[in-house]
């Protein structure tokens, strides 16, 4: 028989990976030194990659010097100290550690048996979790892509525990003739959430909206009728100004009446870490479900959400899924892939758990606070130059008006246009504002200094331009 040889080495080879993590490394070094956002030359370069599937493959090493020549000036430097636009976090430096390592490993996290470490780390993880933010101990819990998919699996479970109560078995028969559930969601409901209703047959357009204030707090005086077949969803840290919902006397009004209360925090529920912030989030604890991003405040690298619902069976007979071939349960041992959407999927609770051992609590509380710090001096230096701050900055979410909605978004291409920082743009309550976001470890008092002075420069120029003789 005639020996096939493989094209490819089947060794593991170090001087790759070693070039790998020198680039990698090089790469966040000298990340305050370029850009926020690409050069049109760098964008226009990434045509060199659309090429023909070759019927030969590239060296291992050419590849990798191949992705950093030209991948590495195409990227956004969100994990740099001066993007704020949207809620992005950085990677705190031990969780792209971690993250290499466990990529190493490549363990498949659906099961103990496939990966005793990610199951033992996920576990280790939600206790800590559960008691940072002042949840029941025995909370169920998993790790998702984000706090898109931590909606739709703590909605699943909310879905099942309602219809299950009044006899129905929605995992099996499907909504096809099951009795109809109310839900409430405020006039800021995330996207996101009515993605995860949609997804899970609840309708985006079906659902009952609570009028909201000037921050965008869902007014408690404006609830609907609440009863047993109510899905009632909160917001912790509004998108636009970081407000929190009243949620003590909501969850009040909830509990008497036997409704669900799930809570979208991808970003806001961190506040509970943070002795200073925590009364903004007061209630939000007496929820059913929760979901949150890690990789926004926890500043964990991408693809990080979880989803905490408080009674954990809710949550296992909304997610999970056996098969005969499937590694069998023998202990009462929490099994990943009975909590979460996913079967195989990456062990991204390797990451939270070393960011939460890095940071502890007192380290998780000093960079909310300091994140929050740099927000008010933002709000203060833009206010002093004489422009609009449209928010109570009680978190980490600033908005900023520079006139007419033209103006304003001039200076917002202007500020983009020049790379010093980032920020995008946003309509709040009738009112074009640029949103400032900050929430990565990485931002210090300089990076806020030269993002203020780059911000002013932006908005003098655009004045100057719109309003000749000011």
């Amino acid at each position: 028989m005639t020996e096939v040889r493989l094209a490819m080495d089947t060794k593991p080879d170090d001087q790759l990976l070693q070039d790998a993590a020198t680039r990698a490394a090089d790469y966040l070094r000298n990340i305050r030194d370029r850009r926020i956002a690409p050069t049109a030359e760098a964008v226009l370069r990434l045509g060199d990659l659309n090429h023909p599937f070759p019927q030969r493959g590239l060296d291992a090493t050419a590849i990798i010097g191949l992705l950093d020549d030209i991948g590495s000036p195409a990227t956004v430097a969100t994990a740099g100290g001066r993007y704020f636009g949207l809620v992005i976090g950085g990677a705190l430096p031990v969780t792209v550690a971690a993250n290499w390592l466990a990529t190493a490993w490549d363990q498949n996290a659906c099961f103990r048996a496939t990966s005793p470490i990610a199951a033992t780390l996920e576990d280790v993880a939600l206790g800590w979790l559960t008691g940072l933010f002042g949840l029941p101990q025995d909370t169920g819990g998993a790790f998702v892509t984000g706090a898109s998919m931590a909606n739709v699996a703590a909605l699943a479970a909310a879905r099942h525990a309602i219809l299950s109560r009044h006899g129905w078995d929605v995992e099996a028969q499907g909504l096809y003739g099951a009795p109809e559930l109310r839900i409430v969601v405020s006039d800021e409901v995330h996207v996101t959430v009515l993605k995860a209703l949609s997804l899970l047959g609840l309708g985006r357009d079906r659902v009952i909206r609570v009028p909201t204030d000037a921050q965008g707090r869902m007014r408690a005086d404006s609830l609907p009728y609440l009863d047993d077949r109510t899905i009632l969803c909160l917001q912790a840290g509004n998108v636009n100004t970081g407000a929190f919902d009243p949620a003590a006397e909501i969850c009040a009004v909830a509990r008497k009446a036997g409704a669900w209360v799930h809570v979208d925090g991808a970003f806001g529920l961190w506040a509970l870490a943070s002795p200073a912030h925590a009364g903004l989030a007061a209630g939000f604890a007496d929820a059913d479900s929760w979901a949150t991003d890690g990789h926004k405040w926890l500043n964990v690298p991408y693809d990080s959400g979880i989803v905490l619902v408080r009674k954990a069976g809710h949550l296992r007979a909304a997610m999970a899924a056996t098969a005969v071939y499937h590694a069998q349960d023998t202990t009462d041992a929490r099994e990943p892939a009975h909590y979460t959407p996913e079967s195989s999927r990456r062990a991204r609770g390797v990451e939270i758990w070393a960011a939460l051992l890095n940071l502890g609590r007192d380290g998780l509380a000093e960079l909310i606070g300091r994140t929050c710090r740099h927000a008010q001096r933002f709000a203060q230096g833009l206010r002093e130059a004489g422009y609009e701050i449209l928010n109570d900055v009680a978190l980490n979410q600033v908005l900023v008006s520079f006139g007419t909605p033209e103006e304003t978004r001039a200076v917002i291409g202007q500020i983009q246009a020049d790379g010093v920082c980032w920020c995008g743009g946003t309509v709040w309550q009738g009112r074009t504002a640029m949103r400032i976001s900050v929430s990565n470890w990485s931002t210090t008092d300089a990076d806020v200094q030269l993002s203020i002075a780059a911000m002013l420069r932006a908005a003098d120029q655009v004045v100057r331009t719109s309003r000749p003789g000011t």
